[in-house]
């Protein structure tokens, strides 16, 4: 069968078309559907944090007991419809108060729910059902104490459970001459040089043992 060269030619053509277009497609990048990107970056950014992660030392809070009541406190007292049986009294150094038609009481060491009950009594005899409240007005037997570089040293009050980092926060911060290695902190009645911390360690480990809870009477020093 004798065949033309022009059909010749059109098959040539065709050929080379397709392997052209087999080439192409061989060569085609990979298509991605759009969120495979941000899944696989999602992943290896939950995989790098999980690896920087560290578990941070967590220290108990102190156990809270209710509030005794020591030399220096102010209380407000309240009798309901007495006004001249509510007054605010200051617990005197030898740890008593005074109050009109009871006299001298000694409270040191008690709490205000203690007062309640021993006033109810005392006033049972000169006032109907007695209605008592008493509340901490100030507290100044339970205090801790800073002193040195920092922006307002003294005296401040333990009204609840404060480590040193809190305390130093309170007093407005180390100066820029501060020693930060070289706070020490000293118990009270205590005869020894007390216990030195790194003020640098305590920032980047707020939850560590060397935190610290303070007890009353305690001086922060930072030289």
């Amino acid at each position: 069968m004798k065949v033309q060269r022009n059909d010749l030619g059109k098959a040539a053509a065709l050929l080379a078309l397709y392997l052209l277009c087999h080439a192409v497609g061989a060569q085609s990048p990979r298509v991605e559907t759009p969120g495979s990107h941000a899944m696989a970056s999602g992943s290896k950014a939950t995989a790098s944090s999980n690896a920087s992660t560290t578990p941070l030392t967590v220290v108990d809070l102190p156990i809270v007991e209710p509030y005794k009541i020591g030399c220096g406190d102010v209380l407000n007292i309240s009798v309901w419809k007495e006004h001249d049986l509510s007054p605010t009294v200051t617990v005197r150094p030898d740890g008593k108060i005074s109050m009109p038609l009871v006299g001298e009481m000694t409270v040191t060491g008690l709490t205000p729910n203690d007062i309640e009950q021993l006033l109810r009594t005392r006033l049972a005899s000169i006032v109907v059902d007695p209605r008592v409240t008493v509340t901490v007005a100030e507290i100044h037997s339970r205090m801790v104490y800073i002193t040195g570089e920092v922006a307002r040293p003294g005296a401040y009050p333990l009204n609840s459970p404060l480590n040193v980092l809190q305390l130093i926060a309170q007093a407005g911060g180390l100066t820029q001459f501060a020693a930060r290695k070289k706070i020490t902190v000293i118990a009270p009645n205590s005869s020894g040089a007390g216990v030195r911390l790194d003020y640098n360690k305590l920032i980047h480990s707020p939850n560590s043992s060397q935190a610290m809870w303070l007890t009353p009477g305690t001086t922060v020093v930072v030289p």
